[in-house]
């Protein structure tokens, strides 16, 4: 598939559980860019981690511990990061929580 619907409604969006405590869901994507969700457990980590991509996230719900190239900050719901290529990024669910991450280009790997 290159590229999603237009419209995809929640229940469209199948989750994955890539690390513990930790599930996501594609809620759109194009060729160029991606949007996903993604649900913590308290204290789940979305281990550190680099990729070609840009990406943005919003903190939908929750407060993250989040870590961009060594630099740490305590994010909390309606606060937001960005990461350019290349950087090593992670985050710890200091409570329950969701992500919208954006990432351009869209992940591929996500779509297997």
């Amino acid at each position: 598939m290159s590229s999603s619907d237009l419209f995809v409604s929640a229940e469209g969006a199948e989750w994955v559980n890539p690390e513990p405590g930790v599930t996501r869901r594609i809620m759109a994507y194009l060729p160029e860019m991606m949007m996903v969700e993604v649900a913590f457990e308290s204290g789940a980590v979305g281990a550190a981690h680099s990729h070609p991509h840009i990406q943005a996230s919003y903190v939908a719900e929750g407060s993250f511990e989040v870590t961009i190239d060594g630099r740490t900050e305590v994010l909390k719901q309606g606060g937001s990061f960005i990461v350019p290529p290349n950087l090593v990024h992670g985050v710890k669910a200091l409570e329950k929580g969701r992500l919208i991450d954006t990432f351009t280009p869209h992940r591929a790997e996500f779509l297997k």
